[in-house]
């Protein structure tokens, strides 16, 4: 055994892959990185890159066939990029041997890692997990990464997957430097949703004209735009925009409540769709331990001041527990914990 580490990286949302680039960095050992797109990421990683496999309207829907077996999420049929996927995954395996296959995410890649006979580990993210495949791919791990505090873990889960679990927040963000303006409203739109509609953000600022708006990410330009709103589209410094902002208001998404309660700021949130309800379940977490104030319906213009009003103070009072400034450091110090223990081999000539 090498102590080599393969990492496979899903390609739905920065997420996964800001994740592998933060623990690759920090991993002290040897890691290859697996999936799809990973040309840019940072650092000189070894990489292994693998066609599309996703159906033709570019999505991933569940719609891949009724014959899908029970314990998958997604497994289209007569697909040419899925096909070529599973064997450079398996070719790589054998000709590398990892010690360990970490898996971000994919029940799939999970279940053919562990078939090609390597020891997973298995990236569990927020939401109600407890469908069939998540079932069998938490069974299967040799263990669990969770990139968020045990507090934020649904009250639903199982003794044995916390037990598996090790837990690791604040993997991808680290408190930025910057000046915070009270004064400055801060609208953050992630990559995994939908454009934000810029008339609704317009309506918001207009009713509470003695702040600053400012809406980063991708959003439309509204009918009319008050003074004080910016309508900025994709900046190159979101986390020092989060960091510097007075309040801060966006989904549940990992990368944006990371750097929130890295820095410290007060957070409006409104959850958005996602399989598993992995935002919904972040969002009641954060209400449940005083965090963050959760919207679920779009706030009338009038509202938007007493919520402001709400966020500010209760930023001071959240629990400490709740972000790790040396997140990716822990995850790199435990797996390489993991790839020291002993391991059975059974193969000639290991």
């Amino acid at each position: 055994m090498n102590g080599l580490i393969g990492y496979y990286v899903h390609h739905q949302g920065e997420g996964h892959r800001q994740r592998a680039a933060a623990i690759a960095a920090a991993y002290r050992g040897p890691m290859t990185l697996i999936g799809t797109g990973l040309a840019g990421m940072p650092g000189n990683i070894p990489s292994l890159d693998l066609p599309d496999d996703r159906l033709p309207h570019g999505a991933f829907d569940g719609a891949d066939g009724a014959m899908r077996p029970p314990s998958l999420h997604y497994a289209p049929l007569h697909h040419s990029g899925l096909r070529q996927r599973v064997a450079m995954i398996a070719d790589w395996i054998a000709a590398s041997r990892p010690h360990f296959m970490i898996i971000d995410v994919s029940v799939e890649v999970a279940m053919l890692s562990r078939l090609a006979s390597v020891p997973i580990i298995y990236v569990r993210l927020n939401g109600r997990r407890d469908d069939r495949p998540h079932r069998d791919a938490y069974a299967s791990a040799a263990a669990l990464l969770a990139p968020f505090p045990e507090l934020f873990d649904d009250p639903s889960t199982p003794d044995w997957v916390k037990a598996k679990t090790c837990y690791a927040p604040g993997i991808v963000t680290a408190k930025a430097s910057a000046t915070v303006d009270p004064g400055r409203v801060l609208v953050v739109v992630g990559k995994g949703g939908a454009a934000a509609d810029g008339d609704m953000w317009a309506a918001a600022a207009a009713a509470v004209p003695e702040r600053n708006w400012r809406v980063i990410g991708p959003a439309t330009q509204p009918t009319r735009t008050p003074d004080n709103l910016e309508i900025c589209g994709w900046v190159d410094n979101a986390e020092g925009e989060i960091a510097s902002a007075g309040v801060v208001i966006g989904a549940a998404g990992d990368g944006l409540v990371s750097a929130v309660l890295a820095n410290g700021r007060p957070f409006i949130c409104r959850p958005e769709p996602r399989a598993f309800d992995e935002q919904v379940c972040k969002a009641e977490r954060l209400a449940a331990l005083d965090a963050a104030i959760v919207v679920s319906q779009w706030p009338q213009p009038a509202h938007w001041r007493s919520l402001l009003e709400a966020a500010e103070p209760q930023a001071k009072r959240r629990l400490p527990a709740l972000h790790a400034c040396d997140g990716a450091a822990q995850a790199a110090r435990w797996l390489e914990r993991m790839v020291a223990w002993p391991q059975p081999v059974m193969e000639a000539g290991s």
